[in-house]
């Protein structure tokens, strides 16, 4: 398992009590994608950028994609403008390959036995060893997770062992959660403007 799989899972899990933006779980899995070919030697960081490494591609399908895609040119691609570019869908990406691997199944309602149910996290080893990774405060998940409201200050603190490397990713991941959300109100309140206007409030 990866980072951002364990991330897609934790975030299922706190669906029920802490629903997550499809847009913000996307960019966060990006940057769990970083911290992961960091840690295969994939990718280096020069100050915020990325530059390739290790040619060799990840085990897990969707990384080998991450790492097929970064950009292999100077003066390469800033952490912040990779989560944007390959954030776009992501959410979409890890939950169909979670689900192609067998990792969900589908909870159902007892008041609509006969609809498909939302998707949860099957009983498996690999969730287990996520929901045991969340639970120990390891630093890059536990981060990923607060920064996504899904966590909670324990896992704030948790950042400031995650090394170097992977405190850049978070402080980018922590950043564009913040542009996504100032977009949102900005749009919410140019909304309610237009709608004013045809009120002819």
């Amino acid at each position: 398992m990866t980072t951002a799989r364990d991330l897609m899972m934790t975030a299922m899990d706190a669906a029920s009590t802490h629903p997550v933006e499809p847009g913000d779980l996307s960019l966060a899995l990006a940057g769990a994608e970083v911290i992961d070919l960091l840690a295969a030697g994939a990718v280096i960081l020069d100050g915020d950028r990325i530059v390739p490494g290790n040619p060799a591609a990840p085990a897990d399908r969707v990384l080998a994609e991450a790492a097929a895609s970064l950009v292999r040119e100077a003066p390469y691609e800033p952490v912040g403008d990779w989560l944007w570019r390959r954030g776009r869908g992501l959410a979409a990406v890890y939950l169909g390959a979670l689900e192609a691997d067998g990792q969900l199944t589908r909870r159902g309602s007892r008041w609509m036995p006969f609809r498909p149910g939302r998707a949860v996290p099957a009983d498996s080893a690999d969730h287990r060893l996520a929901e045991d990774r969340l639970a120990a405060d390891e630093p890059v998940l536990a981060g990923l997770a607060t920064a996504l409201g899904i966590r909670g200050e324990s896992g704030a603190e948790a950042t400031t062992d995650a090394g170097d490397e992977a405190e850049i990713v978070l402080a980018a991941v922590n950043d564009a959660l913040l542009d996504l959300e100032a977009v949102r109100q900005r749009r919410t309140i140019e909304q309610a403007a237009f709608d004013n206007i045809w009120r002819g409030a």
